[in-house]
C-alpha cells in the first residue's frame, strides 16, 4: 500500500526496537522502504538492512553534513557499494547552508563528485537541499543526472516544476502537515501527483499530530491523507500512484 521513499532505520533512535518495528511493516501496509544513507558507515548499514528485509532497499552516499570527512578513495568505496543488487540510488547528497556542518566549498565539491558518480553508474539521486535551493538546482542542472528525487522538498512551486521538467520527482513528508507550511501545500497543489513521492525521513519530521516524536513509516498515512485533502484525490489512489512513481524511479 505505501512505498516509503526515504527513511533512516540505521539511526540509533531505532536501536531498542528496530527488528520488531521493521518486521511489522508488511502487516501495516508498508510494501517497500528505501533506507537513505548519510555517510560510508551508514551506507553499509543500509545495505545490511536491505539484505535482512526483502522489502528494504538502500541508497549509498554522503550527506552534506558529513562531506568534510570525505577522502578521494571514498568515491571508489561508494562505487563498490553501489554495485550491490539492492542499492537503488546515490544519496542522500546535496547542500545544507542552514547548519553548515561542512564548509560550503567542500559541500559543493563533493555534491558534484557524487553527481558524477551517479551519472557514471546511471543511477538516480536522492537530494538534500536546505537553504540552498537555487545553488542545488544549478549544480544538478550542470551535471548530466536527470533522474532522482528532491527529498523533503522545501523550495518554491515554480522550481519544483523546473525539477520535474528535468526529470525529477518531488519528495513530500511530514512537514506538509505543519500548520504554517503554506509553501509545501502550494507545491502539492501545483505539481502532478505522478511526480510526487511520499516519505517520512524517519526518525525525523513526524507529521501532525505526532510532531516532535520519533517518526516511522506507519505515519505515512497522515502525509497521504493531507495530499488527498489538497488534491481531492482518494487516499487509495494517492497510495497507488506514489507507489508506482517510486517503483519507476528506484526499482523498475
Amino acid at each position: 500500500m505505501y512505498f516509503e521513499s526515504h527513511a533512516h532505520y540505521d539511526d540509533r533512535r531505532f536501536d531498542e526496537d528496530r527488528d520488531e518495528l521493521l518486521a511489522s511493516f508488511p502487516s501495516e501496509g508498508i510494501d517497500t522502504v528505501v533506507n537513505s544513507s548519510s555517510d560510508i558507515a551508514s551506507s553499509k548499514a543500509s545495505i545490511a538492512l536491505a539484505e535482512k528485509y526483502p522489502y528494504f532497499y538502500a541508497s549509498v552516499g554522503v550527506h552534506p553534513h558529513e562531506v568534510s570527512k570525505m577522502r578521494d578513495n571514498d568515491i571508489d568505496t561508494l562505487r563498490k557499494l553501489a554495485a550491490h543488487p539492492k542499492v537503488v540510488a546515490i544519496g542522500e547528497i546535496g547542500l545544507d547552508f542552514y547548519y553548515d556542518h561542512s564548509p560550503r566549498d567542500s559541500q559543493r565539491l563533493w555534491f558534484a563528485r557524487q553527481l558524477k558518480l551517479a551519472a557514471e553508474l546511471d543511477m538516480p539521486i536522492i537530494v538534500h537541499s536546505r537553504e540552498a535551493s537555487q545553488e542545488s538546482f544549478d549544480i544538478i542542472k550542470r551535471s548530466s543526472v536527470r533522474k532522482g528525487v528532491i527529498h523533503c522538498y522545501s523550495g518554491s512551486a515554480p522550481m519544483a516544476k523546473d525539477y520535474i521538467d528535468m526529470g525529477f520527482y518531488i519528495g513530500v513528508g511530514g512537514s506538509l502537515t505543519f500548520k504554517n507550511n503554506k509553501k509545501t501545500v502550494e507545491v502539492v497543489e501545483q505539481i502532478p501527483i505522478e511526480r510526487i513521492l511520499i516519505e517520512t525521513d524517519a526518525p525525523y519530521l513526524a507529521p501532525v499530530p505526532f510532531r516532535g516524536e520519533r517518526n516511522d513509516s506507519r505515519l505515512l498515512k497522515y502525509v497521504v491523507e493531507k495530499i488527498s485533502e489538497i488534491k481531492n484525490i482518494p487516499v487509495e489512489d494517492i497510495c497507488n500512484i506514489t507507489k508506482n512513481n517510486a517503483e519507476k524511479l528506484f526499482i523498475k
